[in-house]
């Protein structure tokens, strides 16, 4: 308990449980250079030669103890997010690589295609009614029902109603405000996890019984029963059918295991994303014309179909690079990405850290790197990704809203998927302006930097 007792001393468990950590990090940089100190053992880094050491492919670096604080303590492994032995999650991760490949996801698209089309209607009828809405709520409510017909085959039912049908989000709430703060005290994590009482660890232990349940529903379907999994699209029937296939490698508990960690890691992270890149657009008209104006005449010309295909907006540049720098600025993790120095100790930064310290780079600080991004690291402006192809793929090795290397997120190519279909469509078929013209961001910060409340109003357009 010394080192906790080290902890409350130091700048780390404060800034959590505030919420004020990403902006103090930031802030700390600014007067102290690329290395500070933010507990007594724990050091955040700002430099993108430090990327490379830390996070990359073969790396000796393993995710810090601040991870355990996600671990579902009644499951016999660690999940994918929390697994800290390189071994074990390259295992695992090879069993379901391949589900979270390009590929394998555009031919889940027809889900998100529903989801689209459900949340245009639900945004029609609120047009009409002339009544503000909160954007943010219903990117949760889209991003929600896509993970739900993406991973076990159906919606949640968020867009039906505009509400949380099976109460997630306060299950999901609980999980992350738990996860993130008794992650700065791990040795607390199987003392607090025993006390079901507790709201955090019965977030996650919600997560895993709703997850469970799913599964013996769809069980009980005819696609099930009849053994047509192979005809959708979706992780769950598919890893039922790997189960089936090679039971000893891929487990009920696997199958049971990555359904949940979709489930809790890939609805809010997207949700937020996709809000962060709307806020953007708001506050800057400007690049909102611009973006339309391609969106536009991609559709006039017939380069894009209704909704547009994931492939077609990748082709979009500017679209691209709105994508990029809404997740520049505003990145859904607020926390550095901590991993432990190896045996023998490093040289980072120009700085050397003895083995067992703990480093890690915060994309809220990264991201306003001056020397990648430019003296303008605060403004929204897309076409820094577009002015210069070299200055590009410099900023890119530097932009870490999804993490880097072996640990980088599986779900990346899903939530990008996400984000580049209902971008343009939003932009096409809706005029979205704040309510409030000088309202300012009010955000929830835990482990992600989650934005609450944001009030639009929207009108159809003809187009």
């Amino acid at each position: 308990m010394v080192l906790s007792f080290a902890y409350t001393c130091s700048l780390l468990p404060f800034a959590v449980y505030t919420g004020r950590f990403p902006w103090t990090n930031i802030e700390l940089h600014k007067k102290h250079g690329p290395v500070v100190r933010i507990a007594p053992n724990e050091y955040s880094i700002d430099d993108p030669s430090a990327v490379k050491a830390i996070y990359g492919h073969g790396t000796a670096f393993t995710k810090g103890p601040w991870y355990d604080g996600s671990t579902n303590l009644k499951d016999q492994k660690s999940n994918l997010f929390a697994d800290r032995d390189p071994e074990s999650h390259a295992a695992e991760r090879r069993k379901v690589a391949s589900l979270y490949s390009m590929s394998t996801l555009v031919t889940m698209e027809e889900g998100v295609n529903d989801c689209i089309a459900l949340l245009e209607q639900r945004l029609g009828e609120l047009a009409r009614s002339r009544k503000p809405i909160n954007l943010q709520w219903w990117m949760q409510c889209y991003a929600f029902d896509v993970i739900g017909s993406i991973t076990i085959s159906k919606r949640f039912g968020f867009l039906d109603s505009g509400k949380d049908p099976m109460d997630l989000t306060s299950g999901m709430d609980d999980f992350l405000i738990h996860s993130a703060r008794i992650g700065v005290y791990p040795e607390l994590h199987p003392i607090i996890f025993k006390l079901g009482k507790w709201a955090g660890p019965n977030g996650i232990i919600r997560a895993f019984i709703f997850t469970r349940k799913q599964i013996h529903e769809y069980k009980a379907t005819n696609k099930f029963l009849e053994g047509k999994m192979d005809e959708e699209a979706a992780f769950l029937p598919r890893l039922l059918r790997l189960h089936q296939v090679k039971p000893d490698i891929v487990t009920e508990e696997d199958v049971m295991r990555t359904c949940a960690i979709n489930i809790v890691a890939g609805s809010d992270t997207t949700s937020i994303s996709l809000t962060g890149v709307l806020w953007a657009l708001l506050r800057n008209p400007e690049a909102m014309e611009k973006l339309r104006a391609e969106v536009d005449d991609k559709y006039l010309s017939g380069e894009m179909g209704d909704p547009i295909s994931f492939a077609d907006a990748q082709k979009m540049p500017y679209l691209q690079a709105v994508i990029r720098e809404g997740l520049r600025l505003h990145p859904a993790g607020g926390l550095p990405l901590s991993r432990v120095v190896p045996k023998g100790g490093a040289t980072i930064a120009r700085h050397f850290f003895p083995e067992g310290t703990i480093v890690g780079i915060n994309a809220w600080v990264a991201h306003r790197n001056a020397d990648v991004f430019g003296d303008d690291v605060e403004v929204f402006r897309p076409e820094r990704w577009l002015e210069d192809e070299k200055n590009a793929h410099r900023m890119e090795r530097y932009w870490l809203p999804f993490g880097h290397g072996s640990r980088t997120c599986l779900g990346k190519n899903m939530a990008l998927m996400e984000i580049s279909k209902l971008i343009p469509q939003l932009i096409r078929k809706f005029d979205i302006e704040l309510a409030d013209p000088e309202m300012k961001l009010e955000t929830r910060n835990v482990w992600f930097v989650k934005q609450t409340n944001i009030i639009v109003q929207i009108k159809q357009r003809t187009l």
